[in-house]
Order: structure tokens, then sequence, then C-alpha cells
């Protein structure tokens, strides 16, 4: 029996006795009225309730961890827009200190007082100012040589994170790819040469390739290419990608040349907030000297009472996080960046050795060189295995990890790669975790009497069956299981479909057709799926249930 009347849901009601809490949550339209800050915030709160904790995610490369003290005050910036440079100047000159740290750190070789880059929003951002600056030299120069400038192009490998796929298709600059193999897991200078020509803008290596977390060899890309220039007239820069070792190396790695001690290296992008240690979003470009940034990318404005020149795609953005990597490098300095980056490279070494002994398991790479690795099932342990990668990531994170199986880039497609990223506020107690829950796993994976749903979709791939089958990939379950299939198949085409249809609705639990065939039992495993609880439709719906996919694969 409802009774509101005793309750006025003001700031005196306690949260969880408020009539706002037996209501949902605003789906489509804005509430009628306002509630309490407390009230909001529990809402907002419970909805985030059950997500992986951040510092659990091993799959993303960003700050999940600042002390107390910068959290302080990055929170106490919050309100504080780096554009309005006249109401808060400092916060524009802390910007020019940062910007002079990160160019130092990378051996900048100019002499002006405050080095040339840019803020930006995540490395994303910094990797597009780069790419710009790249393709308007290049313009500029063609147009100058009265030539066509209407089909640039820049080269990398597939190892690309997307960033380089939105610059291609916003810009309309083709990207050239150079595939990554197992016998060349990093960009070769010589197959990237072969594919620039006079219309190049640039080549991208990458330090902290996001699929492998390898580092491609600049130096020998930067000698490559002198010796191409050279010989053809060309002067294809350089743009490093270093998103993700733009912060490692100059700790960790200081006497590898990479960086603006290269001839051809004319621009660099990083993350600040990935080993940079900041919470998102923050991003830093450098250039070689002022000469490399062209002038059409800097834009000035007067209507926020001053006159305010800014190079960026984006106009407003937080100060918040310039406070925080200016805060990091106070505190840390150089010193403590290199104990922390040590720290986590060794973590990550410790992982990739344990993972080396797990019977089903090998390494992509035999090194690590940034704090992060990729590894994948052996081939001779997958032939039988009644599990994949994915079905390892789904028991990690019943237990909280975020750990991620993917598909590695083109021509290596056919591999599912498993990734952990170690990052600062990742402990050893932590490693040893991690590790314990992926032998269980496997022990509960090797115990299974029948093939996972995702092991069955590998298997029933269309264009792979009759090459799996002839190989002796398939086996006899498996060839079964696809008989039965192509039945299914047929049946669903036919009156008498209906039949199996009820069949299949009228099974509870464990989808027993026949409770004295077991095999038959474990066929139509649905994978935790209870098709009583689901319209029609979600049976033949492939949309989101790829066990439910192969059902209907052939109908």
């Amino acid at each position: 029996m409802e009774d509101l009347n005793f309750r006025k849901g003001d700031a005196k009601t306690d949260v969880f006795g408020s009539d706002r809490m037996l209501q949902p949550s605003p789906v489509e339209k804005i509430p009628e009225g306002p509630t309490t800050p407390e009230i909001a915030y529990q809402m907002v709160k419970d909805e985030t309730f059950a997500q992986t904790q951040p510092r659990l995610n091993l799959a993303t490369f960003v700050t999940t961890y600042m002390d107390d003290y910068a959290t302080k005050l990055m929170n106490e910036a919050i309100n504080i827009n780096y554009i309005d440079e006249t109401e808060y100047p400092r916060i524009a000159v802390m910007n020019g200190k940062c910007i002079n740290i990160v160019a130092n750190l990378w051996n900048s070789p100019e002499k002006d007082t405050w080095k040339t880059g840019a803020l930006a929003i995540g490395s994303s951002e910094a990797c597009m100012l780069g790419g710009v600056a790249a393709w308007l030299r290049w313009r500029k120069k063609r147009q100058a040589q009265g030539k066509p400038f209407d089909k640039p192009n820049f080269v990398i490998s597939t190892g690309f994170q997307v960033v380089w796929e939105k610059f291609a298709q916003l810009w309309q600059i083709e990207m050239r790819e150079v595939p990554l193999t197992l016998d060349k897991t990093t960009l070769d200078p010589e197959e990237a040469l072969k594919m620039c020509d006079e219309n190049t803008i640039c080549v991208v290596p990458i330090q902290g390739v996001t699929w492998t977390g390898l580092n491609d060899d600049v130096e020998a890309l930067d000698k490559a290419l002198d010796a191409y220039n050279a010989k053809t007239g060309y002067d294809i820069p350089i743009h490093v990608d270093a998103a993700s070792g733009g912060f490692i190396l100059p700790f960790l790695y200081p006497d590898t040349k990479w960086d603006f001690r290269l001839k051809w290296v004319l621009s660099i992008s990083v993350s600040g907030h990935k080993f940079g240690l900041v919470y998102p979003g923050l991003g830093w470009v450098c250039w070689k000297g002022k000469e490399y940034l062209p002038e059409e990318m800097a834009f000035s404005v007067n209507y926020l009472g001053a006159n305010i020149t800014q190079v960026g795609l984006n106009f407003s953005r937080p100060a918040a996080q310039i406070l925080g990597q200016y805060y990091q490098f106070i505190r840390l300095g150089f010193q403590g960046y290199k104990e922390v980056q040590y720290n986590s490279l060794m973590i990550a070494k410790y992982i990739h050795d344990e993972i080396a002994k797990m019977a089903p398991f090998v390494n992509y790479s035999e090194n690590v060189v940034n704090p992060l690795f990729i590894w994948y099932l052996k081939p001779e342990y997958a032939k039988t295995a009644k599990w994949t990668l994915y079905d390892l990531q789904d028991k990690l994170s019943q237990h909280g990890w975020m750990v991620p199986a993917y598909t590695l880039p083109s021509k290596l497609e056919d591999y599912v790669v498993m990734r952990v990223v170690v990052r600062q506020g990742f402990s050893r107690d932590m490693a040893d975790m991690l590790l314990g829950d992926i032998n269980n796993a496997i022990t509960e994976l090797e115990k299974l009497e029948y093939p996972t749903p995702t092991r069955h979709r590998e298997f029933i791939h269309k264009e792979n069956i009759f090459r799996n089958l002839i190989t002796g990939y398939l086996i006899s379950a498996e060839i079964t299981y696809i008989g039965f299939l192509h039945l299914y198949s047929f049946l669903q085409n036919n009156k008498c479909s209906d039949c199996l249809t009820i069949l299949f609705r009228r099974n509870t639990s464990y989808l027993n057709i026949f409770h004295s065939i077991k095999f038959i039992k474990k066929l139509l495993y649905f994978a935790r799926i209870n098709i009583l609880a689901t319209p029609d439709y979600h049976i033949f719906d492939t949309s989101g249930n790829p066990i439910i996919s192969i059902f209907i694969l052939d109908t």
C-alpha cells in the first residue's frame, strides 16, 4: 500500500528512504523537478557501481592512479578553462613550462626560451596536429613548385592506433600501411620506403605499438630515409607517434636515438594521460623548431578580453590536466619518473615470464621493451582446446579483471592475442593475484567436456570449414555438430521446423531436450542464455549472441 504522505523528499530525508529511489533514472526526458544533491549523487553513483575497478583494467593505457595531492589539485582546478589566458595567465605560463620540459626530454635542439609545441586533449589530437603540420608543409612546397597537391599520403605500419585512420579519413590523405608479420613485428624501413613517393607527407613510426607493445626502430628508419631523400630529392620527414613511449624511452632508454637527435624527426606526439601519469585527457606535441609549425595552424581571437593565439583542433579545454602534469614533474622529477616506469616494466616482465611457463601460451615477443606485452595460444594446444582467449577474458572479468582478447591487424588477423598493460598503481601483489586467477581459469576451462560457443564459432566459420576438415583441425564432435546445424538449416525452411523450434523453446535451464542423449543436450547448449525468458525473435537474432549465430549461420 502506497503512503508517501509521511515523507516530503526534502534534504532531511534519508537517501534510500526517498520516494525518488523508487523511480527509475531518466532515460529519454529530463525529470520534471529537482532533487537533492545527495540523491542525485547516489543515483549517478549507483549507475556505475558494478563496473570494474579502474586499477584492474589492464586493457587501458590511461592513468588510473594519482596521489591524493595531485587529485586535490586537479579537483580544485576543474572549473578553469585553459583558453581564458586573460583570466588565468599563470595557467598559460605553466603550459609553456610543461612544453619546455617535454621537448627537452626529447632532446630539442631549439634555442628559444619557449619551445615549439602545443597542448592537446589526448595523443589523438596531438597526432593529428603533427600530421596536419606535415601535410601543410608538403602542400606549401608543392604549390611553390607549381606541382599538384591533391593526392597526399603518409606511411605507417598496420600496428597504427585508430587516430591515424581518423586523420586519413577526415583530411582525405591516403594511408599506406606496411604489414606487420611474425618475422617483422615492427615497421620495416625498407618496406616503408617502397611506399613513399613525391606525395608522401611523412612516415610515422610508433613508440609503444598499441597492438604489441613494441617499438619501431626510428634510428634505422631515419638512416634509410636520409639516403632515400638524397637519392630522390625529396625531403620526407618523420613524425613519431610516441603516445606511450614518449614518457618511457627518456627515462629507461636514454641512449636510444628515436627523438629530435635524428635528422628527419621533425615532430613528436605523446599522451600525458598514459605514462605521463596524469588522468585523462592530456596530450602533447612538439616540433623541432618554429619553422616546422605552419602559420596556418595558429588561430587568434580577441573576444575573451585580449588577443589570444592558439594551436589546436579544440578550443575550450580543461586546465586541471596541465596542473596535474606540472605537479607530477615537480613531485617525481626525472628520478621519480624513472623509478615508476622501471617498476612498471619489471612487473610486466614478471607477468610475461610467468605467462611463458603456462602450458597453453606463447608470448608474441621474447623481450618486453615497454610495460605491456601480448600472448596467444600455442598452435598445437589450440588444435584440441575447447576454449579460446575470449573465454579466458570472460573468466577473468568475473574476478574484476579487464584483460582484452583481440585479433592482430591485417596479415595477422588469424591470431587472437591477450594484452596486459602495467601502469602506475599496479603492484607485484596484484600481479600475483592476476596470475593466480589466470591459472584457476585455465584449470576450469580444461575441465570442459565440450567446446565453448566461441570455440564453435571458430570451427564453423564458413570459409575455414573445408580447410580445417582437410587439415584435421576439426575433431569428430565438431564435424557432427556442423552436420546437425545443416539439418537444422533444412528444417528451418520446411513446415516441420516448428517442431524443432518448440523443442528449443520448451526446455529450461540446461536445454536438456533428450535426457537420455547427453551429447545432443550439449550440442544445443546456448551459453547460459535462457531462451524461455526472451521473445521469439531472440532465438533467431544473431546480433548479440555468438552461439545463436551458429545455429542460423546457414539458414
